[in-house]
């Protein structure tokens, strides 16, 4: 059965896809599912990347997914690696660390981050860039609002709002962030893995030669082996 949630691929259907190539007998132990699904997001990643550097995955809106509302606290300016700022500057900071995100080229795959009506969006930065951007004689003049990712957290600086809006491609778990009560008993299986269509061709034939050259199974042979039931 082929799975959709959302228009996006769950994560059981690329697993069963590649499971019913590999037709692992049971001595085969390590073929499990957790193992499989390892060397998914291995290959993913390494292809999320080249899309990022290409700059082709912002058009990709379904591999995108939103956080609607992060709740924030305020920090001093030591931990959000900025002591250089002058006093006057108050850190915020999401008050849990955030679930995974994919990585891409240039960093975590974040596209959105932003007031909770979206109205107001911040731009990336470095803690050391701020710091030096706030020491110019024109940075009284800029309006721009920030955001720094940093130990599983973002920091943003002069900011008064108590929550936002975050819009990435997460790695992880995301059910209890997505403000959705429906979604939190769905099982990590049956949710989606935010990889484009077009990808999954090359994701499964990497995993594949990872599984057949790791159980000494010749590609061509793989057909005849025994399929047991797991």
């Amino acid at each position: 059965m082929n799975l959709k949630f959302n228009n996006m691929t769950i994560i059981a259907d690329v697993i069963s896809r590649i499971r019913g190539q590999v037709k692992a007998e049971v001595q085969d132990a390590f073929v499990t599912d957790r193992y499989i699904y390892s060397l998914i997001l291995k290959f993913a990643q390494v292809l999320m990347r080249r899309q990022d550097n290409a700059n082709k995955l912002m058009k990709f809106n379904s591999v995108w997914q939103t956080l609607p509302y992060v709740e924030l606290i305020e920090v001093d300016k030591v931990e959000a690696h900025c002591s250089g700022v002058r006093s006057g500057c108050t850190i915020k900071r999401t008050k849990e660390k955030l679930p995974s995100f994919m990585e891409g080229y240039w960093g975590p795959l974040i596209r959105t981050v932003s007031s909770i009506d979206t109205s107001i969006e911040l731009q990336p930065t470095q803690p050391g860039t701020y710091t030096s951007m706030t020491r110019t004689t024109s940075f009284r003049y800029n309006n721009t609002k920030y955001f720094w990712f940093l130990n599983g957290y973002l920091y943003m600086p002069n900011i008064d709002w108590d929550a936002i809006l975050i819009e990435g491609v997460f790695e992880g778990d995301i059910t209890k962030w997505n403000c959705d009560t429906k979604d939190d008993c769905t099982p990590r299986y049956l949710q989606q893995i935010n990889v484009p269509e077009f990808l999954y061709a090359e994701i499964e034939q990497q995993v594949l030669n990872i599984i057949f050259n790791t159980i000494k199974i010749p590609a061509e042979d793989a057909d005849n082996k025994q399929n047991v039931n797991r």
